[in-house]
């Protein structure tokens, strides 16, 4: 064929597998490959395709109905243009395009030539311009030319540069020299911006990139007006730090110092979000430059933040709790952007880099929810602010990523900024991640990466408003990487020359980038100096003001219980003693339960399923033998009746990890679902149950933050077993168990967490019960270890009817979920019910002034006591359970022990005396048989010996154990 020598100089090596790969999937579907590509191979004429295709090989061709095989008679086919050859089909543009292409042999091979080299070289760029992009403000970054974004390795000379190539529209032109693609294409990616995009797999969010970057349109997308606006922010962000400096010499503060463009980053973002109709934005992120944040973006009063900095607490007066540093406070606040109300909230958070991004995310969802915008997810978005060491390092980082879009997660997508430092504490990027880049790690879920030199504001601020507007066209993720630096050290005190002396010794040199940008300004004529110096001594005037006013500022209100969180009251005074309004009428229940066993006509649940379906109507039919499972369900399905939703989230939750729940139904043929708790009657509220991916730390973070955002919806995270809850441990104690002390944030949140020893070994024993109690204090939490499934009704609707809110943590059962005697009667759950925190000895055996011993326990290992009392008719021996371990039951306690003052009193647990319960109420047990006047005042343990391990793994001996306790608790002494 004429053509095979039209392509013979790119069609070697790599270069012709690559575009055989692609002339192959364009020949099956245009719209599948690069716009660029799909021009080019348009154009191209039939001899030139038979080159591609013969490169390709015969098994590459399509089938007429899919796969690939021969396509014949590719040369026979008359090239386009040529008499009676038919037109392209592609419509006019197209056909110019093809007659473009000359006739004449060697210039058609020599423009195609021209052409595909072009082509490659533009896509190169596309690809890996960010590498040779400008985006370090203190120049010590080393680049190295990459040589597929260097012309000559194309095939191209020098005497090629001002040669007119024919290029289609890509790149907005017909044609261009080779001089002038490269200006244009250097311009755009290897500038101030460095774009990562083209890993993404939608060719619509790629295009989109590609449209809004080419050209580099952010050399002339600011005004005079949008300048100045740039300018005022740059001069509030370091005018803010420049006075704190000057006035607290001696106070952390953390400040945003070279990475000041922070601020008018998280400006564009708001405003552009805003201007398409986002009401509620929360923000995340850890201590440095939140002072910045607060002031500048959240605006809390200068005032307030001052009055900090001279030890005036943040609470008023008459607001009980610890309070926190000022770099951990959070606030919210109603702004006006373009007409529109936004709320803005900053989430307070410990120093626990990125634990606070789950949070902010799911109280982002909670927000939705609520709005009723569970469709397109655009009312409220989430701004999640990192540092480059923590985005590369954090594992939260990745599960926040890997929630994005997951049908009970997603939030339509996270606007992510890191304010990259280029350095940790002393660490270097050398030893802080092993990608090229701290934000490699995004690429996992396809988010684009702008990253862009802190040192130009307008790049910084044009990246923003892209990353603002990417989020609300396509619902998903992008991360800006402002490239900065961090002026001090780790804090305003350290000296950061120890570690890193080159570094530093460059920083000393640099101006701020608010005087790089003032002076850029000035020589352009965009705004003299003298309004520059204006703007920046009356802000600092400003400043001065506000902190004289600090030195009497008092705060008087805190606005925890505002918005959702109006009319819930700041604490219960008598805390486990409450008599809440938990019980439901029978009819009610009855109501409920019988949608529980009901399944839609044509409906094919599994055959073992509807058996427990049928055991479950039989059980509100005749009012006995209620389970665990049910009891749960009828708490879930009276609160939603009430106006209530409810949400279960956690891994494998739908059906339960012991297929207990099933609360969510699937058809056998069609799979299908079915929810009975979202039929129970027209008007009700609704339940959503979520098998989460494999992740605690993130899920339990992301379930808290909906539970803070929302006090009105039931919200449960469960364990699949408890001891996984371990892999969530910073969630637990920096905000489950501590946030209303510290930040003065409440929380409902229940967490469910299998526990009991089953001879499943050590993972598989203990939830770590002792790890919760440890945490309690100033009745920060509720903890129970509950044996009946009313009491467990009980428990869970009481999260909603109190006046207050506690996060709940239960230790549910894994055997009790089918035990015979872990049952309840209807009317344990109706009129006259409701939650105990003790349940007294419930057997007929001897009179109160005859029982010699008391057993106190709680939890699961009571069943094993009663059955062993029972099957050796122990009658002097009398069990107690403690349901609710704190708030610990001093009132209810004493009355159900004062009958047997004469007796000597057992705690049986299941755990190893240095675990469980033991340590915990070991003191305020015998506090109480003290002020009860018991003969012997000191409780006696009972349980396994103290063990590194929670459990044996032996069922043998496990079994041995549990034997010799039991016994030990009934018969010694």
């Amino acid at each position: 064929m004429a053509g095979v020598d039209i392509l013979a100089s790119v069609m070697t090596g790599a270069n012709a597998t690559y575009l055989a790969d692609l002339y192959a999937k364009w020949v099956e579907n245009p719209g599948s490959v690069d716009p660029s590509f799909a021009e080019l191979f348009e154009v191209l004429n039939d001899d030139a395709r038979a080159v591609l295709t013969d490169a390709m090989g015969a098994s590459w061709a399509p089938r007429p109905k899919g796969g690939f095989a021969p396509e014949p008679e590719v040369a026979a086919r008359p090239a386009k243009g040529a008499p009676g050859a038919p037109k392209s089909g592609k419509g006019e543009a197209a056909d110019k395009a093809a007659a473009a292409v000359p006739t004449d042999p060697a210039a058609a091979r020599a423009a195609v030539v021209d052409s595909i080299r072009a082509l490659m070289l533009i896509r190169a760029y596309r690809v890996r311009g960010h590498l040779e992009a400008q985006l370090d403000p203190l120049g010590l970054q080393k680049q190295h030319p990459h040589p597929e974004l260097d012309y000559r390795t194309y095939g191209f000379t020098e005497a090629d540069l001002d040669r007119p190539i024919f290029i289609d529209k890509v790149l907005g032109r017909e044609t261009a020299t080779l001089r002038e693609i490269i200006e244009i294409i250097r311009a755009t990616y290897c500038g101030p911006i460095g774009v990562e995009f083209m890993h993404i797999q939608d060719p619509g969010q790629k295009s989109w990139i590609q449209q809004r970057v080419e050209g580099a349109p952010w050399t002339k997308a600011f005004d005079k007006d949008a300048k100045r606006t740039i300018l005022e922010q740059l001069t509030e962000a370091e005018g803010f730090e420049a006075f704190c400096a000057k006035k607290f010499v001696s106070t952390k503060r953390f400040g945003l110092e070279g990475g000041e463009s922070t601020i008018p980053a998280i400006q564009a973002v708001i405003e552009s979000a805003a201007r398409a109709g986002t009401t509620a934005i929360d923000i995340g992120m850890a201590h440095r430059g939140r002072l910045n944040v607060l002031v500048n973006i959240v605006k809390k009063p200068f005032t307030a933040v001052f009055s900090e900095f001279i030890g005036v607490s943040a609470k008023p007066d008459d607001v009980q709790g610890s309070g926190d540093v000022k770099y951990h406070l959070g606030t919210s606040t109603d702004v006006e952007i373009g007409g529109r109300t936004v709320h803005l909230s900053l989430q307070p958070n410990p120093s626990h880099l990125e634990a606070v991004d789950p949070v902010v995310v799911g109280k982002v969802r909670a927000r939705q929810d609520n709005a009723g915008d569970t469709k397109t997810r655009r009312s409220a978005m989430a701004i999640l602010l990192h540092g480059d060491a923590a985005f590369a390092g954090q594992g939260l980082v990745y599960e926040t990523l890997a929630m994005s879009q997951l049908i009970g997660y997603r939030t339509g997508g996270t606007v992510h900024i890191v304010t990259n430092n280029q350095i940790g504490f002393t660490t270097v990027p050398a030893h802080a991640y092993s990608g090229l880049y701290c934000t490699d790690i995004a690429k996992a879920v396809q988010a684009p990466i702008l990253h862009v030199n802190g040192d130009n504001p307008e790049a910084v601020v044009f990246c923003a408003r892209m990353c603002a507007e990417f989020r609300q066209e396509f619902g998903v993720d992008i991360v800006l990487d402002i490239v900065c630096y961090r002026r001090h050290g780790h804090n305003e005190s350290d000296e950061p020359a120890f570690t890193q002396p080159i570094m530093y010794r460059r920083i000393r040199e640099m101006k701020t980038t608010r005087t790089l940008y003032a002076e850029k300004l000035a020589a352009e004529g965009s705004i003299p100096a003298e309004e520059s110096k204006a703007m920046w001594d009356a802000f600092a005037q400003q400043l001065d003001e506000a902190n004289q006013a600090a030195q009497s500022f008092k705060p008087n209100k805190a606005d925890w219980l505002e918005g959702n969180w109006a009319g819930i009251k700041a604490t219960s005074e008598d805390g486990e003693d409450r008599d809440e309004a938990t019980a439901v009428g029978l009819e009610t229940l009855r109501e409920v339960g019988a949608a529980l066993a009901r399944v839609p006509e044509g409906f094919k649940a599994n055959p073992k399923i509807l058996r427990q379906l049928e055991a479950k109507k039989q059980a509100i039919e005749t009012g006995e033998g209620i389970d665990w499972a049910t009891g749960e369900a009828l708490a879930f399905g009276t609160l939603l009746l009430e106006g209530h939703r409810v949400r279960l989230s956690g891994e494998d939750v739908q059906r339960g990890t012991f297929s207990q729940r099933h609360s969510v139904l699937i058809d056998q043929d069609t799979q299908a679902e079915y929810v009975p708790l979202n039929n129970i009657r027209e008007g009700q509220k609704r339940y959503e149950a979520f098998n989460s991916l494999l992740s605690e730390a993130g899920v339990l973070g992301f379930d808290y933050g909906y539970s803070v955002a929302d006090p009105h919806t039931l919200t449960l995270w469960e364990g699949q077993f408890g001891d996984f809850a371990n892999g969530a441990q910073v969630i637990i104690d920096q905000f489950i168990a501590s946030a209303e002390t510290k930040w003065l944030r409440m929380s409902g949140l229940v967490m469910l967490l299998p526990h009991g020893y089953e001879g499943q070994g050590p993972e598989h024993s203990s939830a770590r019960l002792e790890r919760y109690l440890q945490l309690c204090a100033e009745r920060n939490l509720r903890v129970g270890n509950i044996t009946t499934p009313a009491n467990y009704f009980h428990a869970l609707r009481r999260q909603l009817k109190a006046n207050y809110r506690k996060p709940l943590i239960l230790m549910t059962p894994k055997s009790l979920l089918r035990h015979k005697l872990a049952v309840s009667s209807l009317a344990d759950f109706g009129p006259g019910s409701g939650f105990r925190t003790v349940i007294p000895e419930v057997d007929a055996i001897a009179p109160e002034e005859k029982v010699r011993r008391i057993v106190l326990c709680t939890g699961k290992v009571y069943y094993d006591l009663l059955q062993e009392r029972r099957e050796k008719g122990i009658q002097d021996v009398a069990i107690i359970r403690l349901e609710q371990l704190y708030p610990f039951p001093t009132r209810s306690l004493p009355g159900v022990l004062g009958p047997y003052r004469n007796a000597e009193v057992v705690w049986c647990q299941e755990e190893p005396e240095n675990m469980g319960a033991w340590n915990f109420v070991d003191r305020r047990l015998e506090a109480v048989l003290r002020d009860l006047g018991f003969k012997h005042d000191r409780p006696v343990f009972v349980g396994r010996a103290e063990a590194a391990s929670p459990a044996t793994g032996s069922a043998k001996a496990h079994a041995q154990q549990q034997q010799a306790l039991v016994q030990a608790a009934l018969t010694l002494g």
